[in-house]
């Protein structure tokens, strides 16, 4: 394990600078209007794996791909409670410290809690274009009580995890795509703007809360993170399944020979897509590289190996 820098209030600076630079409006930037496009998918098929499954028709796909996309957005609108509150904790130890440091966290917080109003927004948004009967399993507010049990280093932990995996879902799948519904891409290439810097932030108050901590304090920060991944992996087990029953609901009884493979193919796409793109990021990995021991990240991966 490497010793954590020195406050680098340089990189804090350009978060504040990027924020500025980049700062949108829900209605006027992003919504402007416009109803989702049900004729196109929401998801592409890099993060549904919906190409797996060669029973579906397109039709079928699609919808698919709206249900996930669906649980996408609430997903992100739910783990957002957390962020935010952790983030706001955060900034208590620059209150009378670097006030460029404080900025960029109140900046975070700020941003955060408006991506929790664009998705509390566009659900029922996609509630009137979509049959009834899905249900998002999760409380958020249940869910980031538990999660902030835990000590800041394991919860920074998860958070930078999150925030990863969203810039590179963007970058890598949704943004090259030209058959999702127009709308729906907007959405994440405005919210991808301005998470690019929050994980700028993330990185920098990990290795900052990690210089604070004892190696013992370190080690049960450790298995904190463990049994949070294991906590998300919970919500997406019963998350998949719903959204798989609500699939079955609306198709009919012609796939429901097909539900295990539905139930299998689902939860599949619902870990790549919320556990292993973050933690496979390179980022993440170097960040791991700096907080923890080879012993510790090889707890880690022995863990996540049960979930494959």
């Amino acid at each position: 394990m490497e010793p954590s820098p020195e406050l680098n209030i340089e990189r804090y600076a350009k978060c504040i600078e990027v924020s500025k630079r980049v700062r949108w409006d829900i209605d006027k930037d992003v919504l402007r209007g416009r109803p989702f496009d049900y004729s196109q998918k929401f998801l592409p098929d890099g993060l549904t794996r919906i190409d797996q499954f060669d029973f579906m028709s397109d039709h079928d796909k699609r919808f698919a791909s709206q249900i996930q996309g669906r649980t996408y957005a609430n997903m992100f609108g739910f783990v957002e409670r957390f962020i935010t509150a952790k983030i706001l904790d955060c900034t208590r130890d620059h209150w009378l410290g670097s006030q460029v440091a404080l900025e960029s966290l109140v900046r975070f917080c700020d941003e955060e809690l408006k991506h929790q109003m664009l998705f509390r927004k566009i659900e029922p948004m996609m509630a009137a274009g979509m049959p009834d009967g899905y249900t998002f399993m999760p409380d958020p507010d249940a869910v980031a009580e538990a999660v902030l049990r835990n000590s800041t280093w394991a919860v920074m932990g998860l958070i930078l995890e999150i925030e990863l995996f969203t810039q590179e879902h963007y970058k890598q799948s949704i943004a090259p795509q030209d058959n999702l519904s127009e709308l729906y891409k907007d959405i994440f290439l405005f919210h991808w703007k301005e998470e690019t810097s929050h994980a700028i932030v993330d990185e920098l108050e990990w290795a900052r809360v990690n210089a604070k901590i004892s190696d013992r304090e370190r080690d049960q920060a450790v298995d904190e993170l463990i049994a949070m991944v294991a906590d998300v992996d919970g919500i997406l087990q019963a998350q998949s399944a719903a959204d798989v029953d609500y699939f079955l609901k609306i198709s009919g009884s012609a796939m429901a020979d097909k539900a295990r493979d539905l139930n299998a193919g689902f939860l599949d796409a619902y870990r790549w897509q919320y556990i292993f793109s973050g933690v496979e990021h390179p980022r993440y990995q170097s960040m791991l590289g700096v907080v923890t021991t080879a012993e510790q990240r090889q707890r880690l991966g022995e863990a996540l190996a049960t979930l494959r």
